[in-house]
């Protein structure tokens, strides 16, 4: 198990890192209960062992003026590997596109799309997305309100899993 690797003061950084990226390294280690010299080096070790990818603002895509959210599933004519990182690289091109997840059945592809309004949306679809190579139909779901978006890992789980598992 992955998770396992770390030694709870390290996912206790990570789970409080998570929920605040922005605190001080000295609030930080009072969090975790050590002090901040160790508490430095332990990040700086989980951020070059690649647990930690960045540090980001939580935008709001509405009050920036993005008040279309679209999930659109795309279906490929080749799933050879080729095709499917050429897509992947047209996905990350696209800056409507804010993810791109590979699945497994009859769906290749499932994109985040955000755009300013639903014509702009329609326009990436026609003109973009649908004319690109190797896509052989994309459906399409409008998103009316969102019920949940927490970004992160539940920790809590996993601190009951290894628990379980000691």
């Amino acid at each position: 198990m992955a998770g396992s690797k770390l030694d709870p003061i390290d996912r206790h950084i990570l789970a409080e890192l998570q929920a605040d990226g922005r605190m001080t390294n000295v609030e930080l280690a009072s969090r975790v209960g050590i002090s901040a010299p160790p508490c430095l080096r332990r990040v700086r070790t989980l951020e070059e062992a690649g647990y930690i990818k960045g540090y980001h603002a939580d935008i709001d895509a509405r009050e920036m003026g993005f008040e279309v959210q679209v999930f659109a599933m795309v279906r490929l004519q080749s799933q050879a590997e080729a095709d499917l990182s050429t897509f992947e690289g047209r996905c990350r091109a696209w800056p409507l596109v804010r993810e791109c997840h590979m699945l497994n059945g009859e769906i290749d592809f499932i994109l985040k799309c955000v755009a300013p309004d639903l014509s702009s949306f329609q326009s990436f679809l026609t003109e973009q997305l649908l004319k690109a190579e190797n896509v052989a139909n994309v459906k399409t779901s409008l998103v009316i309100r969102c019920a949940k978006d927490e970004p992160g890992l539940p920790f809590d789980v996993l601190e009951a899993r290894l628990a379980k598992h000691a």
